[in-house]
């Protein structure tokens, strides 16, 4: 073998290579999301459920005033609607952990995590597979809600899709760090219930946190540290093409921190996920 070839197999791989990585795992995902239509359905029967039922009967008890990015008085239906776009992506974001769960146990992991390419590539590209399965559920959720009169202005149909990127990929990384800690499927669903629901009312989905702070000033510092909060607002400005920056910062450090903690619980020399049999099964 000639000195010039040794560098070349030892250089790693082509950008073609990396891009064609990309999008198998995202087609994976995607045919994977066709054929589970119910998957689509509960993803916005749920959110639906709370934006015509919940809102409609708490509507006078929790009035809205005007807070930013609001210019003027709105409809309960109105705040809430960005707090269940976070809540498609929230469970989005865990069903897709769900699924990383299931290929471990099932043996299918193997095939993803010994491929040449990095592991940190390949969590990624995971990652960025069910963000963009979140998409098409949060724009199918807004349509909806589009024609029941509750809409942003129409340019904030385009101006919320890098809100919803980063808050995807926030969450997304924070599903795939817990499901590296799970050994059985069982767990998993008990687990989320201690991830999900806290992170959803503990923070300014349903209400905002100037009337939390009156009801309870330790529960309104919870809601004001919990990252979903910073997601919701990122969407809520985004939305009116206005960003809050305290909540980009919240949101890309968290989405960092997630997204590290998670490549290190999958590498088997010292992560978490050093702890299950060879072979992937439990």
């Amino acid at each position: 073998m000639s000195s010039s070839t040794v560098p070349r197999n030892q250089g790693g791989f082509s950008v073609a290579e990396y891009v064609i990585c990309l999008n198998g795992i995202v087609w994976r995902e995607a045919l994977r999301f066709l054929h589970q239509r119910e998957r689509f359905v509960s993803a916005l029967v749920r959110p639906l459920v709370w934006l015509f039922i919940f809102a409609a009967g708490f509507r006078q008890v929790l009035g809205i005033s005007i807070i930013p990015p609001y210019e003027t008085y709105i409809l309960y239906e109105v705040y809430i609607a960005p707090g269940l776009i976070a809540m498609i992506q929230l469970f989005n974001g865990m069903q897709s952990s769900l699924s990383m769960v299931y290929d471990r146990e099932m043996g299918n992991m193997r095939t993803l995590l010994v491929s040449p390419l990095p592991r940190g590539y390949l969590l990624f590209c995971k990652l960025v597979a069910g963000t963009a399965v979140s998409l098409l559920q949060v724009y199918a959720f807004l349509l909806i809600a589009w024609f029941w009169d509750i809409a942003p202005p129409s340019i904030g149909y385009l101006t919320v899709l890098p809100a919803l990127i980063l808050s995807g990929l926030m969450l997304g990384s924070l599903g795939m760090l817990i499901s590296s800690g799970i050994k059985q499927l069982e767990n998993f669903a008990g687990v989320m219930n201690f991830v999900i629901f806290p992170m959803f009312f503990a923070s300014s989905a349903l209400y905002t946190l100037w009337r939390v702070q009156e009801g309870s000033p330790l529960l309104y510092y919870v809601c004001l540290f919990n990252p979903f909060t910073h997601a919701v607002e990122l969407i809520r400005f985004a939305l009116y093409g206005q960003i809050n920056w305290i909540s980009l910062g919240v949101v890309s450090g968290c989405a960092t921190v997630f997204m590290i903690g998670a490549i290190w619980a999958y590498d088997p020399s010292h992560g978490l996920i050093r702890r299950r049999p060879a072979g992937g099964e439990t």
